[in-house]
């Protein structure tokens, strides 16, 4: 199997649970913060689904400049679910298309001139744009705790949720 169809496969599982907890996003509490050094609520959600841009970024480019970067105006569960879901489909396109030889390459992150840092795209692709991802997701998770929303499922019940959804996926496709 390819670097990129491990990926795949991976990413269509972390999605579909990450999905579920967009789904639960409450628009009327957007500026929610847990804490004064946390981010909104809002600007949390957005950034999980702008996550996924980077796997096109990741492979296609070797870098990604932050200096104009502008988030998506979203006001609600509709509009960010379109944004995820359209994000996602960019992703599992250049993942199905990608070789190899594309992680191989170094790619960078700058802000303007400065870079604030090179790595291999293998490395960028796991860390950044999946880990980075599963690790927002998880910080959604608690911010649904704390207002009180039943957190879904993620890789086995959660106190809120009994679907082992992340589970049975897995199983069904190694079969």
């Amino acid at each position: 199997m390819s670097i990129a169809t491990d990926f795949l496969n991976e990413l269509k599982l972390e999605a579909e649970v990450t999905r579920r907890y967009l789904e639960l996003v409450p628009f009327d509490k957007t500026d929610y913060k847990p804490h004064p050094k946390s981010e909104q609520l809002g600007r949390l959600a957005i950034h999980i689904a702008e996550i996924l841009s980077w796997w096109k970024s990741c492979i296609e480019n070797d870098e990604l400049n932050f200096i104009d970067f502008e988030p998506e105006d979203i006001s609600s569960t509709e509009e960010l679910l379109s944004y995820y879901d359209r994000l996602l489909g960019e992703a599992e396109t250049t993942l199905t298309n990608a070789a190899n030889v594309d992680f191989n390459a170094p790619w960078s992150m700058k802000y303007g001139e400065e870079i604030l840092f090179t790595l291999p795209k293998s490395q960028v692709a796991r860390i950044f744009c999946m880990n980075h991802f599963i690790h927002h997701r998880a910080q959604l998770g608690v911010y649904l705790r704390l207002l009180g929303i039943p957190v879904p499922a993620t890789y086995g019940p959660s106190a809120d949720d009994e679907n082992v959804i992340l589970i049975q996926h897995y199983q069904n496709q190694t079969k």
